[in-house]
């Protein structure tokens, strides 16, 4: 855990997903990127699914940002992706807090790609039946144009959403939408961050801070290894404008003392960025 301006941060991993690498890359070789991620039998290399909490305790504030990609899968689907979810992981983190499920305030969604926003909901009583929410005292937050960017999406990222991972979300009037290129945010100490390049309006929170802020970035970046502005992921709609963004980001760091925070690295939750020769590394990893 450490503290970002007035919140408790931590990052919690409520499962594991295996997918390709060479689209987790793009057009970095398999010689340079098998350095950093190991690949299996079938090119899959592996990826957590992180859950970063904000917790002020004198609000009663708890905010999650991305819930995991959850456990409404058939056997085949969820083989494919070797796919893993703990529905227990984020109520267990929650309860040395006084915490639990029914105290979440907020889930931010930064984009509803399966793989991010499949916790929100899950099976009420059946795998294949009706489907539940699991934070249903939380406003749901999401960029209007992204929400409708996932229900009529691409062909080429239609396998990306999943309807009955959000659609209840509407039904139980628990969305709230964020408009424009730079809303306000609705939370004292938060600001948004719009990400354009992996899907359209990809929503991240910005944590303030006066000495050291901190940026959950999303698949903007997904894990350290993907710091090189280059190392852009193939899944990315628009990977010219991932990495502008990503050098934006870059520059922040060097100059306000950003910190990232990230959704899928396996072995940090986040970390500080090290500029060398105007080349970016991972610094020390963060105590999420």
């Amino acid at each position: 855990m450490i503290s970002v301006g007035r919140f408790e941060v931590f990052s919690v991993i409520n499962g594991h997903i295996r997918l390709d690498g060479g689209a987790m890359f793009g057009v970095v070789p398999k010689v340079l990127w098998q350095k950093k991620a190991a690949a299996d039998g079938v090119n899959r290399i592996l990826l957590a699914m992180r859950t970063l909490v904000a917790v002020d305790r004198e609000r009663r504030e708890v905010i999650l940002v991305d819930t995991g990609a959850g456990d409404k899968w058939l056997a085949e689907d969820a083989e494919r992706y070797a796919v893993t979810h703990d529905s227990a992981a984020i109520p267990d983190a929650l309860e040395p807090y006084g915490l639990g499920a029914a105290d979440v305030t907020d889930v931010i969604i930064a984009h509803l790609h399966f793989d991010h926003a499949g916790g929100m909901t899950g099976w009420k009583d059946q795998p294949g039946g009706d489907v539940e929410v699991r934070f249903p005292q939380a406003r749901h937050w999401v960029h209007e144009r992204h929400l409708a960017h996932a229900r009529k999406p691409t062909p080429r990222d239609r396998a990306s959403f999943i309807l009955h991972d959000f659609e209840a979300l509407d039904r139980a009037g628990l969305i709230r939408g964020v408009s424009g290129d730079r809303p306000d945010p609705p939370f004292d100490g938060i600001r948004w961050f719009v990400s354009q390049g992996h899907t359209p309006y990809q929503l991240l929170p910005w944590f303030e801070d006066d000495d050291a802020p901190l940026l959950f970035v999303g698949d903007m970046i997904p894990t350290a290894a993907h710091l090189p502005p280059a190392w852009v992921m193939g899944y990315d709609l628009y990977p010219l404008a991932t990495l502008e963004e990503k050098q934006r980001v870059l520059h922040l760091c060097a100059e306000q003392n950003l910190r990232l925070a990230f959704p899928h690295d396996p072995d940090a939750g986040g970390i500080e960025v090290a500029m060398k020769n105007n080349r970016p590394s991972p610094g020390p990893a963060l105590d999420l």
